[in-house]
């Protein structure tokens, strides 16, 4: 008998202290399961990136950007195979 496991393979993209939080990891890649989303990504992220997860599991201290546009607070969105996600920090500025 054979057994398909379907996965998803996408790229994270860390940026400035959501960088550090992960020990200065500039991307990674990632087999998640099928069916997997941006609030599944966000828990794993933590369990892999302990220093992280306060960041990473608060929408409003880190915003997801999925393939180049934002993830709005609340929004889950599926992930796909070739999906990168790019985790951004607030920017502060003056």
């Amino acid at each position: 008998m054979i057994s398909l496991t379907m996965s998803t393979n996408i790229k994270v993209l860390f940026f400035a202290s959501a960088r550090e939080a992960a020990g200065d990891v500039t991307s990674v890649d990632l087999e998640l399961d099928a069916g997997a989303d941006t609030a599944s990504l966000r828990k794993l992220l933590a369990e892999l990136y302990p220093k992280l997860a306060p960041m990473v599991l608060d929408e409003e201290n880190l915003t997801l950007a999925l393939n180049e546009e934002y993830v709005a607070d609340g929004q889950i969105l599926p992930l796909k195979t070739g999906d990168i996600i790019a985790l951004i920090p607030p920017i502060s500025g003056g």
